[in-house]
C-alpha cells in the first residue's frame, strides 16, 4: 500500500513532517495521525529511527515502533546531502509542520533549521521537543526520561516515604506527558495563532519543562505549609513531617501516600486495589456499609504513628476479599474502589473495551498487533488508527517522486 490518505479526523488536511526518533515526538505525531493528520516520517537510511532496532520483535518487527508509528507515511530520505536537503526544504514548502527532537543547533548546522525551514514557508510551524529545552545551562546536555524526571523534582516525590529511596515511574512520565503531549499541545496552539496571524512560529518544547505542571498540587502544598505554621491547608498541625522534611515530601502528601482513605490496598489473593474515597460523604458511605463507624475519625489523623495505625486496620479489611470481590462491591455501591489493573488486564477490562482503548491492527509482517487506542473522542469528525506502522520507506516513491502539492491547512 503506498497512496495512503487519512480519510477522517478533526486534524484532516494538516501535513506534517516527522523528523523524530525513539518515544517522545513519534508518539505525539501519531496522536494527530490518528487524528487524520497527514504524518509523512523521514528517516535517515544511514540512521533510520533507533527504535526500529529495539526487542522484543514480532516477524522481525519492532513491537516498540509499531505501538507509536501507526496512521504514518513512511520515507527514506538522506538530509545531510544537497540533493536531501533540497527535496526536503521541497516538502516544507508543502507542510503546516515540522517536528524534531534533536539538540539544539543540530538541523541549523544542516541548512535544515527553523530559519530555512521559515524562508521556504513563513506559515510553516516549528516544534522542537529537547530534554531541557533550547536555552539554558543543561540546553546541550544528553538525558532521557529518569533524568527529566529528576530535575524538575516529579522523581524526588515518587515513592513511599522521605526515608525511602525515590521510585522510578512505571512509564515514561516526561517523554509521554512532557514530550508527546507538549508536541501536540504545541503544534495545536501556534495552529490557532497562525490561523490569526498568517504566520507561523518556532516552537520549544522541553520536556522537562513541560512535565513540572504535573507538580501543580505538590507544590502549592509546599508554598503553602512552608508559610503556615500549623501547616497550611489542613495537612496537619506541622508543615514537618517525622524527617524534617515539609509534608510535601515524598509519600506525605494527602494525595500520594499520606491518607489512610485515599490509597492501596493489597487484597487476599494478593493483587491490589486503588481506595479513592477523598470525600467525607465516601467515606462515610463506605465506613457505613462496611459496619465501621469508629472508622470516621480516620479522616483527620493526628500523628504518623496514628496514619500507620489506621492503615493497618484497613489493610486488615481488605485481606479478607479477592480484588474482584471487592471491585465488584466498589462498583455497585459507587464507593470508589477500583482494581489496580496489571497490562494483561486491560483488554479484557469493561471500562476500557467500551472506550476501544486496546485495538488490533493487522500488519503485513508483525501480523495482528495490539495497541493503545485513541484517548480523544470526537462526535463530528471521529479520530481512529487509520493503518499499521509503515514498513521503512513505503512511501518515499509516492510522496518523492511525484511532489505533492497542499496548500497549508489554516
Amino acid at each position: 500500500m503506498t497512496n495512503r490518505t487519512p480519510v477522517t479526523g478533526p486534524l484532516l488536511g494538516l501535513r506534517i513532517l516527522d523528523l523524530t526518533r525513539l518515544l517522545p515526538g513519534p508518539l505525539g505525531t501519531m496522536l494527530m495521525a490518528d487524528m487524520g493528520a497527514e504524518v509523512i516520517k523521514i528517516e535517515d537510511p544511514n540512521a533510520p529511527d533507533y527504535v526500529r532496532a529495539f526487542p522484543p520483535y514480532i516477524n522481525g518487527e519492532s513491537a516498540n515502533y509499531l505501538a507509536y508509528n501507526r496512521s504514518k507515511r513512511s520515507v527514506l530520505l538522506d538530509y545531510q546531502t544537497p540533493d536531501g536537503r533540497d527535496k526536503f526544504l521541497d516538502l516544507v514548502e508543502t507542510a503546516d509542520v515540522v517536528v524534531e527532537q534533536f539538540r539544539p543547533g543540530h538541523l541549523d548546522r544542516l541548512g535544515l533549521g527553523y530559519a530555512t525551514a521559515r524562508a521556504r514557508n513563513p506559515r510553516i510551524i516549528y516544534v522542537s521537543i529537547t530534554g531541557y529545552g533550547q536555552t539554558g545551562p543543561y540546553a546541550h546536555l544528553a538525558g532521557h526520561d529518569l533524568n527529566y524526571l529528576a530535575v524538575s523534582g516529579v522523581l524526588g516525590l515518587t515513592g513511599t516515604s522521605p526515608a525511602d529511596a525515590p521510585v522510578i515511574p512505571g512509564v515514561q512520565l516526561a517523554d509521554i506527558a512532557g514530550g508527546s503531549y507538549g508536541c501536540v499541545m504545541a503544534t495545536l496552539a501556534a495552529l490557532f495563532a497562525r490561523q490569526r496571524t498568517g504566520e507561523g512560529q518556532h516552537v520549544d518544547v522541553s520536556m522537562t519543562d513541560a512535565v513540572m505542571p504535573l507538580l501543580s498540587v505538590a507544590y502549592a502544598l509546599q508554598s503553602g505549609t512552608d508559610k503556615s505554621a500549623d501547616g497550611g491547608a489542613g495537612v496537619g498541625p506541622s508543615s514537618r513531617g517525622p524527617s524534617g522534611q515539609g509534608l510535601s515530601g515524598r509519600g506525605q502528601m494527602p494525595l500520594s501516600g499520606g491518607l489512610a482513605n485515599y490509597n492501596l490496598y493489597r487484597c487476599r489473593d494478593g493483587r491490589y486495589v486503588a481506595l479513592g474515597t477523598l470525600e467525607p460523604k465516601f467515606w462515610q458511605k463506605f465506613c457505613k456499609l462496611l459496619d465501621k463507624p469508629d472508622w470516621l475519625a480516620f479522616l483527620q489523623p493526628q500523628s504518623p504513628a496514628q496514619l500507620a495505625e489506621f492503615k493497618t486496620q484497613i489493610q486488615l479489611l481488605f485481606g479478607e476479599r479477592d480484588r474482584d470481590d471487592w471491585t465488584r462491591f466498589g462498583l455497585e455501591n459507587d464507593l470508589l474502589i477500583t482494581p489496580v489493573n496489571d497490562l494483561p488486564d486491560l483488554a479484557t477490562d469493561p471500562q476500557l473495551t467500551a472506550r476501544q482503548m486496546i485495538v488490533t491492527q493487522q500488519h503485513p509482517v508483525a501480523g495482528p498487533f495490539q495497541s493503545i487506542g485513541v484517548p480523544l473522542k470526537f462526535s463530528a469528525t471521529p479520530a481512529h488508527p487509520a493503518w499499521p506502522a509503515p514498513l521503512l520507506g513505503e512511501d518515499t516513491d509516492a510522496i518523492l517522486g511525484n511532489r505533492p502539492e497542499k496548500p497549508p491547512v489554516l
